[in-house]
């Protein structure tokens, strides 16, 4: 005579699970979520509960409670908040089924702090994805596809093997986002590069350079007065988000003359080599986004053979309890001492020289005519 073969579910646990009113609204719930939402809960679902089975039934050895800890993280990767609630309703029903089988030594009280602890990660990862209305790891994608393009913006355009440049940009606390970046845009022999800075620093400057950086890019060599369209576009702006400053310097690629004006922004020095020192240029104004009617004192001049401009933002020359004239005059006599030697080779050392001891974003702008 052959036997019955063993019921899937045993019958502990289908009487276990009787007893459990939310049941039939649950499964109404999960009809309604989309495919790929449903089909991977389902499948996190059972995943769930064979664990609970197998540690309780066969072997707790090889289907340790503790495994429920990954099934957690992945759905906190994965699903949507309201399917991550069922899941974690049905972590709680294998870990109850574990201890009213194997008691409730089989489940002890640190693998139930830790579970704890991984559900609320998990919640947050997904309560977090769910505003951002993504799934999965793509959030981060996109932040990564962001500071790949604000470091493709940042990058001056090729110039004719008559002039040199050099970027460098440092942000705080080794983030990928700072509040310092750099637009620039090249057509024939006209070059024009402008020098930003948002108040704040590292991260959390970051999201507002990366709006302002495509606004400011879209009008670099759009408009005829860069600053004022910024001023314009900034005084719109609803709410009080902090103050930005900038420089925009225009230069002849054919002639060498340049044009330098600046909205609050620390001055722009050039190098004689005429002479062997820097000159603080006159350009100045007010900060962007303050006034309505924006006016500033532009300066200009020609780089002839040897010279060289450079722009830089307030961390390179900022320190906490020092005058801000005495970083100027400090980054004046660094640069005296390294940039003749090499502007491209020297331009990293000058900013690891200004900026040791102190944490700020910062950027240096070198443009020269070898």
């Amino acid at each position: 005579m052959s036997s019955r073969p063993a019921p899937l579910i045993p019958p502990r646990l289908r009487a276990f699970l009787g007893r459990v009113p939310l049941l039939v609204p649950t499964v109404r719930f999960v009809r309604k979520l989309s495919s790929n939402d449903r089909n991977l809960l389902i499948a996190l679902v059972v995943v769930t509960l064979l664990i609970g089975i197998l540690d309780a039934q066969v072997s707790a050895y090889w289907f340790s409670p503790s495994l429920l800890i990954l099934v957690t993280l992945m759905g906190g990767l994965q699903l949507r908040l309201r399917s991550l609630a069922i899941l974690l309703c049905a972590v709680a029903l294998s870990l109850s089924y574990t201890g009213a089988i194997r008691g409730v030594e089989a489940v002890g009280p640190g693998l139930l702090i830790t579970m704890g602890f991984t559900a609320v990660l998990a919640w947050l990862m997904a309560r977090t994805r769910g505003k951002l209305g993504v799934q999965g790891l793509r959030g981060d994608a996109m932040l990564l596809e962001l500071r790949d393009r604000l470091k493709r913006q940042s990058e001056l355009p090729p110039l004719p093997k008559e002039w040199g440049s050099k970027v460098v940009l440092k942000q705080a606390g080794g983030s990928s986002f700072g509040g310092d970046f750099v637009v620039s845009m090249r057509e024939g022999d006209h070059v024009e590069i402008a020098v930003v800075d948002v108040s704040g620093k590292g991260v959390d400057a970051g999201t507002r350079a990366l709006m302002l950086s495509g606004t400011f890019g879209g009008l670099l060599g759009s408009v005829r007065d860069f600053l004022a369209a910024c001023n314009t576009y900034l005084h719109r702006q609803l709410g009080d988000e902090g103050f930005v400053t900038a420089v925009h310097v225009t230069l002849d690629l054919s002639t060498g003359e340049y044009k330098i004006t600046s909205a609050g922004h620390p001055p722009v020095v050039k190098f004689d080599a005429g002479t062997g020192t820097w000159r603080v240029s006159t350009a100045k104004g007010v900060v962007l986004g303050v006034v309505p009617d924006l006016h500033c004192e532009a300066d200009s001049g020609v780089l002839r053979k040897g010279d060289a401009l450079m722009l830089f933002t307030d961390g390179l020359i900022e320190q906490p309890g020092r005058d801000i004239d005495a970083g100027l005059d400090r980054l004046l006599g660094e640069a005296e001492r390294l940039l003749p030697s090499g502007f491209r080779d020297r331009a990293r050392q000058l900013v690891q020289s200004m900026t040791s001891g102190h944490n700020d974003d910062c950027a240096l702008i070198l443009i020269w005519r070898p």
